[in-house]
Protein backbone atom coordinates (compact mmCIF):
# COMPACT_ATOMS: atom_id res chain seq x y z
CA UNK A 1 0.00 0.00 0.00
CA UNK A 2 1.41 3.34 -0.57
CA UNK A 3 1.93 5.55 2.05
CA UNK A 4 0.20 8.65 0.44
CA UNK A 5 -3.54 6.61 0.11
CA UNK A 6 -4.42 4.86 3.06
CA UNK A 7 -7.41 1.90 2.71
CA UNK A 8 -9.83 1.33 6.33
CA UNK A 9 -12.26 -1.21 5.90
CA UNK A 10 -15.12 -2.40 8.51
CA UNK A 11 -18.79 -2.18 9.37
CA UNK A 12 -19.86 -1.83 5.88
CA UNK A 13 -18.20 1.84 5.19
CA UNK A 14 -15.06 1.74 3.97
CA UNK A 15 -12.71 4.86 4.18
CA UNK A 16 -10.04 6.21 1.98
CA UNK A 17 -7.75 8.44 2.85
CA UNK A 18 -5.57 10.41 0.61
CA UNK A 19 -2.12 11.47 2.31
CA UNK A 20 -0.33 13.85 0.53
CA UNK A 21 -1.03 16.97 2.69
CA UNK A 22 -1.12 20.28 3.11
CA UNK A 23 -2.59 20.84 -0.64
CA UNK A 24 -3.08 16.76 -1.64
CA UNK A 25 -2.17 17.48 -5.31
CA UNK A 26 -2.93 14.27 -7.44
CA UNK A 27 -1.21 12.86 -10.29
CA UNK A 28 -1.80 10.06 -12.64
CA UNK A 29 -0.49 7.53 -9.85
CA UNK A 30 -2.64 8.60 -7.09
CA UNK A 31 -5.77 8.46 -9.21
CA UNK A 32 -5.04 5.20 -10.58
CA UNK A 33 -4.56 3.88 -6.72
CA UNK A 34 -7.89 5.63 -5.56
CA UNK A 35 -9.62 4.05 -8.75
CA UNK A 36 -7.92 0.24 -8.10
CA UNK A 37 -8.86 0.51 -4.79
CA UNK A 38 -12.57 1.21 -5.26
CA UNK A 39 -12.67 -1.46 -8.05
CA UNK A 40 -11.50 -3.85 -5.39
CA UNK A 41 -14.28 -2.52 -2.95
CA UNK A 42 -16.78 -2.80 -5.35
CA UNK A 43 -16.08 -6.63 -5.39
CA UNK A 44 -16.23 -6.50 -1.47
CA UNK A 45 -19.73 -7.52 -0.52
CA UNK A 46 -19.29 -6.27 2.41
CA UNK A 47 -18.41 -2.45 1.60
CA UNK A 48 -21.90 -0.63 1.00
CA UNK A 49 -20.27 2.64 0.86
CA UNK A 50 -17.19 4.18 0.30
CA UNK A 51 -15.97 7.88 2.20
CA UNK A 52 -13.16 9.22 -0.02
CA UNK A 53 -11.54 12.06 2.20
CA UNK A 54 -7.96 13.83 2.45
CA UNK A 55 -5.09 14.07 5.98
CA UNK A 56 -4.93 18.10 6.44
CA UNK A 57 -6.17 20.73 6.02
CA UNK A 58 -7.28 21.13 2.33
CA UNK A 59 -9.63 18.11 0.44
CA UNK A 60 -7.23 18.69 -2.87
CA UNK A 61 -5.78 20.91 -4.73
CA UNK A 62 -6.01 19.18 -7.96
CA UNK A 63 -2.65 19.00 -10.18
CA UNK A 64 0.40 20.76 -9.05
CA UNK A 65 1.30 22.95 -11.85
CA UNK A 66 4.78 23.80 -10.22
CA UNK A 67 6.65 20.72 -10.04
CA UNK A 68 6.68 16.99 -11.33
CA UNK A 69 4.75 15.65 -14.15
CA UNK A 70 2.49 18.41 -14.94
CA UNK A 71 5.43 20.81 -14.54
CA UNK A 72 7.65 19.03 -16.91
CA UNK A 73 4.35 18.36 -19.89
CA UNK A 74 1.06 19.41 -18.93
CA UNK A 75 -0.47 17.79 -22.27
CA UNK A 76 1.23 14.45 -21.46
CA UNK A 77 0.76 14.27 -17.76
CA UNK A 78 -3.17 15.66 -18.44
CA UNK A 79 -3.84 13.04 -20.70
CA UNK A 80 -2.51 10.22 -18.84
CA UNK A 81 -4.37 11.75 -15.72
CA UNK A 82 -7.97 11.25 -17.74
CA UNK A 83 -7.84 8.02 -18.73
CA UNK A 84 -7.40 6.93 -15.10
CA UNK A 85 -9.97 9.62 -13.92
CA UNK A 86 -13.01 8.45 -16.52
CA UNK A 87 -13.13 5.06 -14.48
CA UNK A 88 -14.13 6.90 -11.40
CA UNK A 89 -17.26 7.48 -12.87
CA UNK A 90 -17.67 3.62 -13.33
CA UNK A 91 -17.65 2.85 -9.63
CA UNK A 92 -20.35 0.89 -8.61
CA UNK A 93 -20.35 1.29 -5.09
CA UNK A 94 -21.62 5.20 -3.63
CA UNK A 95 -19.23 7.53 -3.30
CA UNK A 96 -19.53 10.50 -0.26
CA UNK A 97 -16.59 12.92 -0.36
CA UNK A 98 -15.48 14.82 3.13
CA UNK A 99 -14.46 17.93 2.16
CA UNK A 100 -12.43 19.81 4.33
CA UNK A 101 -10.71 23.03 3.36
CA UNK A 102 -10.40 24.13 -0.33
CA UNK A 103 -11.23 21.73 -3.29
CA UNK A 104 -10.07 23.90 -6.24
CA UNK A 105 -9.83 22.90 -10.44
CA UNK A 106 -9.17 19.21 -10.72
CA UNK A 107 -9.80 18.95 -6.61
CA UNK A 108 -13.09 20.14 -7.82
CA UNK A 109 -13.53 17.62 -10.12
CA UNK A 110 -12.47 15.42 -8.07
CA UNK A 111 -15.43 16.04 -5.29
CA UNK A 112 -17.60 15.76 -7.90
CA UNK A 113 -16.55 12.74 -9.22
CA UNK A 114 -18.40 11.70 -5.89
CA UNK A 115 -22.56 10.89 -5.11
CA UNK A 116 -22.41 13.35 -2.38
CA UNK A 117 -20.14 15.87 -0.50
CA UNK A 118 -19.80 16.64 3.03
CA UNK A 119 -18.45 19.89 3.70
CA UNK A 120 -18.14 22.72 7.00
CA UNK A 121 -18.84 27.09 6.68
CA UNK A 122 -15.32 27.02 5.94
CA UNK A 123 -14.72 24.56 3.05
CA UNK A 124 -14.05 26.41 -0.18
CA UNK A 125 -15.13 24.80 -3.69
CA UNK A 126 -13.12 26.65 -6.55
CA UNK A 127 -13.62 26.56 -10.42
CA UNK A 128 -10.12 28.55 -10.96
CA UNK A 129 -9.60 27.55 -14.43
CA UNK A 130 -10.43 30.48 -15.91
CA UNK A 131 -8.56 32.31 -13.57
CA UNK A 132 -5.26 30.04 -14.60
CA UNK A 133 -5.94 30.34 -18.40
CA UNK A 134 -7.08 27.46 -19.60
CA UNK A 135 -10.26 25.32 -20.02
CA UNK A 136 -11.41 22.97 -16.92
CA UNK A 137 -10.85 19.33 -17.18
CA UNK A 138 -11.66 16.32 -14.71
CA UNK A 139 -14.78 16.04 -16.51
CA UNK A 140 -16.33 18.79 -14.88
CA UNK A 141 -18.21 20.30 -17.79
CA UNK A 142 -20.43 17.21 -17.36
CA UNK A 143 -20.66 17.20 -13.40
CA UNK A 144 -20.61 20.50 -12.20
CA UNK A 145 -23.67 21.89 -14.25
CA UNK A 146 -25.34 18.55 -13.09
CA UNK A 147 -24.67 19.34 -9.42
CA UNK A 148 -25.63 22.66 -9.73
CA UNK A 149 -27.18 23.63 -12.89
CA UNK A 150 -25.87 24.93 -15.91
CA UNK A 151 -26.19 28.59 -14.62
CA UNK A 152 -23.93 27.71 -11.14
CA UNK A 153 -21.93 26.28 -13.20
CA UNK A 154 -21.35 29.73 -15.21
CA UNK A 155 -20.77 31.60 -12.42
CA UNK A 156 -18.30 29.47 -11.03
CA UNK A 157 -16.19 28.52 -14.10
CA UNK A 158 -16.26 31.75 -15.64
CA UNK A 159 -15.30 33.88 -12.79
CA UNK A 160 -13.13 31.17 -10.91
CA UNK A 161 -14.46 32.94 -7.84
CA UNK A 162 -14.49 30.55 -4.18
CA UNK A 163 -17.44 29.65 -2.99
CA UNK A 164 -18.02 28.78 0.56
CA UNK A 165 -19.82 25.77 2.31
CA UNK A 166 -22.78 27.54 3.08
CA UNK A 167 -23.45 28.67 -0.54
CA UNK A 168 -22.53 25.66 -1.78
CA UNK A 169 -25.12 23.84 0.52
CA UNK A 170 -27.73 26.47 -1.06
CA UNK A 171 -26.73 25.76 -4.62
CA UNK A 172 -27.01 21.64 -4.03
CA UNK A 173 -23.38 21.47 -4.46
CA UNK A 174 -22.78 20.34 -0.85
CA UNK A 175 -25.02 17.93 0.36
CA UNK A 176 -24.76 17.96 3.86
CA UNK A 177 -23.22 20.69 6.27
CA UNK A 178 -21.34 19.77 9.21
CA UNK A 179 -20.23 21.48 12.55
CA UNK A 180 -16.85 22.63 12.61
CA UNK A 181 -14.28 20.05 12.59
CA UNK A 182 -17.01 17.39 12.23
CA UNK A 183 -16.85 16.87 8.14
CA UNK A 184 -15.13 13.45 8.42
CA UNK A 185 -17.60 12.23 10.86
CA UNK A 186 -20.61 13.70 8.99
CA UNK A 187 -19.59 12.14 5.38
CA UNK A 188 -19.17 9.17 7.52
CA UNK A 189 -22.52 9.56 8.97
CA UNK A 190 -23.89 9.90 5.23
CA UNK A 191 -21.93 6.82 4.33
CA UNK A 192 -23.49 4.47 6.85
CA UNK A 193 -27.32 5.55 6.38
CA UNK A 194 -26.55 4.63 2.57
CA UNK A 195 -25.08 1.38 3.59
CA UNK A 196 -28.65 0.61 5.94
CA UNK A 197 -30.31 0.33 2.40
CA UNK A 198 -30.16 -2.86 0.59
CA UNK A 199 -27.73 -2.76 -1.22
CA UNK A 200 -28.45 -4.19 -4.59
CA UNK A 201 -31.41 -1.79 -4.57
CA UNK A 202 -29.05 1.00 -3.93
CA UNK A 203 -26.31 -0.09 -6.55
CA UNK A 204 -29.67 -0.59 -9.22
CA UNK A 205 -31.22 3.21 -8.29
CA UNK A 206 -27.77 4.63 -8.50
CA UNK A 207 -27.37 2.82 -11.91
CA UNK A 208 -30.43 4.24 -13.21
CA UNK A 209 -29.79 7.46 -11.93
CA UNK A 210 -26.21 8.27 -13.38
CA UNK A 211 -27.77 6.58 -16.40
CA UNK A 212 -24.63 7.48 -19.37
CA UNK A 213 -22.74 9.73 -16.91
CA UNK A 214 -19.33 7.89 -17.76
CA UNK A 215 -19.84 8.19 -21.57
CA UNK A 216 -20.74 11.83 -21.36
CA UNK A 217 -17.68 11.81 -19.23
CA UNK A 218 -15.15 10.39 -21.61
CA UNK A 219 -16.58 12.49 -24.08
CA UNK A 220 -15.99 15.81 -21.94
CA UNK A 221 -12.45 14.73 -21.10
CA UNK A 222 -11.38 14.57 -24.59
CA UNK A 223 -12.84 18.04 -25.54
CA UNK A 224 -11.61 19.27 -22.34
CA UNK A 225 -7.84 17.99 -23.14
CA UNK A 226 -8.10 19.50 -26.61
CA UNK A 227 -9.39 22.69 -25.64
CA UNK A 228 -6.51 22.92 -22.94
CA UNK A 229 -3.99 21.76 -25.23
CA UNK A 230 -4.87 25.17 -27.41
CA UNK A 231 -4.42 27.28 -24.01
CA UNK A 232 -1.70 25.60 -22.18
CA UNK A 233 0.49 27.38 -25.66
CA UNK A 234 -0.73 30.95 -24.91
CA UNK A 235 0.85 34.04 -22.95
CA UNK A 236 -2.76 33.83 -20.89
CA UNK A 237 -2.32 30.35 -19.60
CA UNK A 238 1.85 31.15 -18.09
CA UNK A 239 0.99 34.18 -16.70
CA UNK A 240 -1.90 32.49 -15.06
CA UNK A 241 0.03 29.44 -13.64
CA UNK A 242 2.79 32.07 -12.56
CA UNK A 243 0.68 34.16 -11.38
CA UNK A 244 -1.08 31.20 -9.15
CA UNK A 245 2.37 29.83 -7.73
CA UNK A 246 3.49 33.36 -7.15
CA UNK A 247 -0.01 33.84 -5.19
CA UNK A 248 -0.66 36.98 -6.83
CA UNK A 249 -3.66 38.85 -8.91
CA UNK A 250 -2.86 37.71 -13.12
CA UNK A 251 -2.40 40.60 -15.81
CA UNK A 252 -4.10 38.53 -18.84
CA UNK A 253 -3.58 39.77 -22.33
CA UNK A 254 -5.87 37.50 -24.58
CA UNK A 255 -2.98 36.65 -26.24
Amino acid sequence: MSTDLSVTTGDAVALLEIRRPPANHFDESLIGRIVDEARTLDEDRRTRAIVLASQGKHFCGGADFGSGEFAADHVTAAARLYRKAAHLFGIRTPIVAAVQGTAVGGGLGLACAADFRVAEASSRFVANFARLGFHQGFGISVTLPEIVGRQKAADMLLTGRRVGGEEALSIGLADRLAEPGQVRAAAMDLAFRIAESAPLAVRSIRATLRGDLQRRVEEALDHELAEQKIHWSTSDSAEGIKASLERRTPIFTGE
